[in-house]
């Protein structure tokens, strides 16, 4: 956050009147706008993908027809492969400089493409250029840097065509649009949206307008687009369908205002903008981020997104592979006790909250006899607990009950690393956990994972006490905040020596 911090929202949520519970009927945006087939893509990682692809598609090139051209008379040795990789590397930044990386660009075939040809060919330019006056001429084939000239921009205008079509076809799905909420109405609200209509190829599409006020301050339709709700409307909205952005239009002087509504929106996994639009202070240029050309304040960022996504999947899914092999020899010595000592299933399934709310089916060994199970997890757990088993016991105090949560893992449901997902009647002193935590449900801004930052602290096992809850969260949004590679790989290294810790385990 910029202008505002956790701390002074949690203030403002804690100073509310107790509001009601989640209605159960979707406010009227459900109806009007229905969610886009498929999920987000994300411009910055297909941009990315699009430059490594084109490096990668120049060097492959060269090299295969150094192979073709030249076996047999010269060998592809180190000096044949530092021109190619410095070619396909220079490539990448002269076409990053002719600004053809972007949606946009990757639309543009024709103009885009021109500007493809005339790169490549300042590129293989500048290569014999420097070759001749460095008298490295003798050292490379001229009809290897012909041919390897010609097929290279052959295959990168064909490549571009082909990116030029799944692109065009992708946005008339919406799949890189940002669906965008406006939280406020009157004039402000009317110029924000009007500026960005404005610009078609901004990727923003307004899915409608949200304001508490009921007065003539907040009509129902705002420059076209109908008012959809109040602000607790829109938390309801942002947990049924799919929102990428909300966006004030709320002068920044109205504080007061701003953190009230926050206190309700910040716990969503949303990126949270206040618009700059109409305000008449003017801060510098990189002050501020840009929807479009339409200058904004960042609030809140979502907290994984775009490469930290793809990365944090990669790492969940082959780390967890791994981990799923490495323990299969005790994951089947614990089946086969469970399964042996007492009646039922092996595996017990539990629904708990995950991303965004959402509902997930959690694995874990089955710890009590299948008479006395909790699938809502209604009654905590307590010390020498008569519903759990002799073999449950051993394996909840050592967390051997977890491990089938990594099938969890490579299904997607959970990471390895992050908040523990907890049952939907958990409570802390006979509380619901949310009612006991101002800002609770910010802690599934993430996946939850199968270790945490929480649980290597300490805070794991019962919770029957508030402060024991309140750690936890305070542990779960550090997390958030903090989140790196780096810090999921320290966790996970101290997990072990964690569950060491049992005292608080039944």
């Amino acid at each position: 956050m910029t202008a505002f911090n956790v701390r002074d929202i949690l203030k403002t949520a804690a100073a509310q009147p107790a509001q009601a519970g989640p209605r159960a009927a979707m406010p009227p945006a459900e109806n009007l706008v229905p969610p886009r087939s498929g999920g987000p893509l994300s411009p910055i990682v297909l941009t990315g993908c699009v430059r490594a692809g084109e490096f990668a598609l120049i060097a492959v090139t060269g090299i295969l027809v150094q192979l073709v051209l030249l076996r047999g008379i010269i060998p592809l040795h180190a000096g044949y492969l530092a021109a190619i990789f410095g070619l396909a590397g220079l490539n990448v930044a002269v076409l990053q400089a002719a600004g053809t990386y972007g949606i946009r660009a990757f639309r543009a075939f024709f103009s885009v493409g021109l500007r493809v040809v005339l790169g490549w060919s300042l590129v293989v330019l500048l290569a014999a250029t420097v070759l001749f006056f460095a008298k490295l001429g003798d050292h490379y084939s001229r009809l290897w840097l012909g041919v390897f000239f010609v097929v290279g921009l052959v295959l990168l205008l064909a490549g571009r065509l082909i990116l030029s079509v799944i692109v065009t076809a992708q946005m008339r799905r919406g799949r890189f649009d940002r669906r965008t909420a406006i939280v406020g109405g009157g004039e402000p609200a009317e110029a924000l949206i009007e500026a960005l209509e404005w610009q078609p190829d901004s990727g923003i599409r307004i899915v409608g307008v949200f304001d508490d006020r009921s007065d003539g301050r907040s009509s129902d339709v705002v420059a076209g687009y109908p008012k959809l709700g109040t602000v607790s409307d829109l938390v309801i909205y942002a947990r049924n369908t799919r929102l990428d952005l909300i966006v004030f239009t709320l002068p920044i002087s109205a504080e007061a205002r701003i953190l009230q509504m926050l206190s309700k929106l910040w716990v969503l996994p949303i990126d949270i903008r206040l618009s700059a639009h109409a305000s008449k202070l003017r801060l510098r240029p990189r002050s501020y981020s840009y929807l479009g050309s339409v200058p904004v304040l960042d609030l809140f960022d979502k907290p994984i997104a775009d490469w930290d996504v793809v990365v944090k999947t990669l790492f969940d899914r082959v780390v967890g592979g791994l981990l799923l092999i490495a323990f299969a020899p005790v994951m089947l010595a614990v089946a086969l006790a469970v399964r042996l000592t007492s009646r039922g299933p092996v595996l017990f399934r539990q629904k708990r909250y995950g991303f965004n709310n959402e509902l997930i089916e959690v694995y874990k060994f089955r710890s009590m006899y299948v008479d006395q199970s909790d699938a809502g997890a209604a009654r905590l757990v307590t010390k020498n607990d008569p519903r759990v088993t002799p073999v449950g016991r051993f394996i909840r105090k050592t967390s051997l009950d977890e491990l089938p949560q990594l099938f969890n893992v490579l299904k997607g449901d959970l990471s390895l690393v992050g908040p523990r997902p907890h049952a939907l009647q958990a409570k802390a002193a006979n509380t619901l956990y949310d009612q006991v935590v101002d800002g609770y449900f910010a802690r599934h801004k993430v996946k939850p994972g199968l270790t945490g930052w929480a649980q290597i602290n300490g805070w794991r096992g019962e919770t029957d006490t508030s402060e024991k809850i309140q750690r936890r969260v305070e542990h779960d949004l550090y997390y958030i905040e903090n989140w790196s590679v780096f810090f999921d790989l320290q966790i996970l290294a101290m997990t072990p020596f964690a569950l060491l810790k049992t005292e608080n385990a039944y």
